[in-house]
């Protein structure tokens, strides 16, 4: 029977790129994208020539029954994101689920993410941590940022860069301005930073600094 692979792809410099995964898009009888044009330009890097079919956040509750037929009739999919592995904060654990269900083998192959990185880059303690991806922006937030005030272990938080500050402001607020943070911005990119400090300190960074970039925000968790 065929299968559905996920495929990370480069969050960054596109020779983060395997090997395995190259064969796989090659292998692939359909891609699917989160944005067909920011892909394109990568299977145009490695001279990969397959039909793309969008699947992202907007329509992956309409395509994802048709996507299961295809397979189950013998087509082999690839599940891509515009960066890093599918699912991870990112369109993928509904097809994933729904391939599963149906009896299909679903094969997730080893690559790009941005947590990883970005907690060994930390310097914090990461031999226990926790993944918290984006924070809700409105209803929820204060509530979570109240818990994790209270987490013992290292805390992973994705953000962008319109709200970093904000977080970090908040995130001070609630765990208290000397705890250790770090603030990794563009992983793998040409204008990589890793900004280590307290929270009070790396915030003062970026209010001078404008942030730029999407980032990765480690904390330290509470002693």
């Amino acid at each position: 029977m065929a299968k559905l692979t996920i495929v990370p792809t480069p969050i960054g410099n596109l020779e983060d790129m395997t090997f395995r995964a190259v064969r796989a898009l090659q292998e692939a009888d359909i891609i699917l994208a989160e944005d067909t044009r920011t892909s394109s330009v990568l299977l145009k890097r490695y001279d990969i020539h397959k039909p793309m079919l969008s699947h992202h956040k907007f329509n992956e509750h309409k395509t994802t029954e048709s996507i299961i037929q295809r397979i189950l009739a013998g087509e082999e999919v690839a599940l891509i994101s515009d960066a890093g592995t599918p699912g991870i904060s990112d369109p993928g654990f509904m097809l994933t689920r729904a391939a599963s269900e149906a009896g299909i083998e679903v094969d997730c192959l080893p690559g790009a993410c941005a947590l990883i990185p970005a907690l060994v880059d930390s310097g914090l303690p990461m031999d226990r941590f926790v993944f918290e991806g984006f924070l809700p922006v409105k209803k929820g937030r204060q509530t979570r940022l109240k818990l994790l005030s209270e987490e013992e272990r290292t805390i992973v938080i994705y953000e962008s860069p319109y709200r970093v500050l904000k977080t970090l402001e908040q995130l001070s607020e609630h765990c208290g301005p000397d705890r250790p943070v770090a603030a990794c911005r563009e992983i793998s990119k040409l204008h990589q930073e890793i900004v280590r400090g307290s929270l009070d300190e790396v915030a003062q960074h970026f209010r001078d600094n404008a942030p730029r970039g999407e980032f990765v925000i480690v904390l330290g968790g509470k002693k």
